[in-house]
Order: C-alpha cells, then sequence, then structure tokens
C-alpha cells in the first residue's frame, strides 16, 4: 500500500505520542531513583504490586469493553498510559501490565492497548541499553565480548517481535484474564514465603 500524506501525518503523530509518553517515566526515574533503589525493593512491596495491579488489570479487561483503535488516541490519552507508565518503577507492577490497563480505562480495544503499550516500551528500551552499553565502555573493552552482545541484542529483538505477533492474536481471543490469574497466584506465592 503506497504511502498517502494521511498516513505519513499518521506515522509522525504516534511517533511524538511515543515520545510525549516516555516522558513521565524519565522524570519518575530521575526524581525517585534513590526510593526504587531502597524502600521499594522488598518481597512484600512486589507482592502488593502483582496482586493489587493484577487485580486493577483483570477489572479494567472485564469492564472496559473498548473499541477505540490506536489511530483515536488523543494527547489526554497519551499523558494519562504514560503517567502509568511510571508506576512501573514500583516492583512487581509490570511496565507492558499497567500501560495495557491504562490503555483499556481509556477505551482501547485490548490489541490497540497492547500495541500502544509495546510501542512505548521501545524508547525506554532504547535508553537502558544506551546507559548500559556506556557503563560497560567505561569498563572497559577487554572486559565485553561486543559480538556477543550485538548478537545476543539482534537475537532479542526478533524474539520480541514474534512474541509481539503471537501475544496480541492471544489476547484479542482470549483477553488478560490468564495474567490477571498468574499474577495474583505469584503474588500469593510470594506472601507465603516472606510473611
Amino acid at each position: 500500500m503506497p504511502l498517502t500524506w494521511g498516513c505519513m501525518q499518521a506515522a509522525a503523530r504516534l511517533a511524538w505520542a511515543i515520545i510525549f509518553g516516555t516522558i513521565p517515566v524519565g522524570l519518575a526515574g530521575l526524581l525517585l531513583r534513590d526510593m526504587v533503589a531502597g524502600i521499594f525493593r522488598s518481597p512484600l512491596v512486589t507482592a502488593a504490586g502483582l496482586i493489587g495491579f493484577g487485580l486493577l488489570l483483570g477489572w479494567a479487561d472485564w469492564k472496559k469493553k473498548g473499541n477505540r483503535s490506536i489511530r483515536q488516541l488523543g494527547w489526554r490519552d497519551v499523558f494519562f498510559i504514560g503517567s502509568a507508565q511510571a508506576l512501573a518503577l514500583i516492583p512487581g507492577t509490570s511496565r507492558s501490565g499497567i500501560t495495557i490497563t491504562a490503555g483499556l480505562m481509556a477505551g482501547f480495544s485490548r490489541e490497540a492497548a497492547a500495541r500502544f503499550s509495546f510501542l512505548l516500551s521501545i524508547p525506554v528500551i532504547t535508553l537502558a541499553g544506551i546507559l548500559e552499553t556506556r557503563t560497560l565502555m567505561q569498563a572497559g573493552t577487554s572486559a565485553v565480548d561486543w559480538t556477543t552482545l550485538v548478537l545476543g541484542t539482534l537475537l532479542s529483538g526478533i524474539t520480541a517481535f514474534t512474541c509481539i505477533h503471537y501475544f496480541l492474536s492471544f489476547i484479542r481471543r482470549i483477553g488478560m484474564q490468564p495474567f490477571v490469574i498468574y499474577r495474583i497466584l505469584l503474588g500469593c506465592l510470594l506472601l507465603l514465603l516472606y510473611l
């Protein structure tokens, strides 16, 4: 299908939405870095995040039967979903889980919410990768097998895109409830182990 001006405008608008949607988690990461590395690193906080945000995802998937597509994404939606992404700094929250939940609450279809969630992950993963690469470079080139690192990154990317494809078709048919059950069970297991 040839690219039209309307298609290019929609793609540019989506790219800006991804950039603006990343700002809240970037700011929260900078401002709350010490807190995240300190008091949030507790098995009980992780268990609470798994169960609490799992129940919220279940409620949003069950209650909010939205049908909005990713093309209907507005700036208010971008701010709402991007701000929700900042909650992923709390262990047990799940970055994709909380952004999909926010997308469902904003009235998007399961597929549209998941698709935007995955697109939002690109800048976050890229920036984290750049920071880690910088740290490795400062450690000295002899400490890193760069060929293995590059191959591992490429394979991870291919695997991620394949998983996303199958995940989108899976949630279209079944919904989020299997993930909700998994999160609650895992949270309960952590509570049993650490209480």
